[in-house]
């Protein structure tokens, strides 16, 4: 078998690309790939490792080096809400949350975004899966756009 990184560094750069124009940043792919990385790792710290297994089993190369980067596999963060889940998103972000993460309102968008283009990727049912481990305040994120 042989590795293509040429083509695992195009396809991320299209996904890229295609993230950034839903996320509406005018060309900052940047900044889109910080949203990204800061929600996919907020969800892993929220669902179970058999459950994140599985989610990146379906997940391309590219977004499979982008959900483990940094995991250590420590315990769960506890999240009730969407502004738990939100402020746990920015801790992944670093100084730049504030930048990339304005408001609430643009945060929950930016989720809500980043779980319609997971969709190209992930079964209807490895998300519902994801969606019965969230916290009752949280299954909207994954269901609210994807569905139909």
């Amino acid at each position: 078998m042989s590795l293509n990184f040429n083509q695992f560094a195009s396809e991320a750069n299209q996904f890229l690309k295609e993230y950034e124009e839903k996320l509406h940043l005018d060309g900052n792919t940047d900044k889109a790939g910080r949203i990204l990385s800061s929600i996919l790792h907020g969800l892993r710290e929220i669902i179970s490792i058999e459950e994140s297994l599985q989610l990146i089993a379906q997940f391309p190369m590219f977004l499979k080096a982008v959900y483990v980067n940094g995991w250590t596999g420590k315990k769960k963060q506890r999240v009730k809400n969407m502004t738990d889940f939100i402020d746990l998103v920015r801790t992944f972000d670093g100084n730049t949350s504030i930048y990339d993460f304005e408001s609430d309102d643009i945060a929950e968008n930016y989720i809500h975004v980043t779980f319609i283009m997971l969709r190209i990727y992930v079964s209807l049912g490895e998300l519902e899966d994801i969606r019965t481990e969230l916290p009752k305040d949280l299954k909207h994120m994954v269901y609210d756009n994807i569905m139909f």
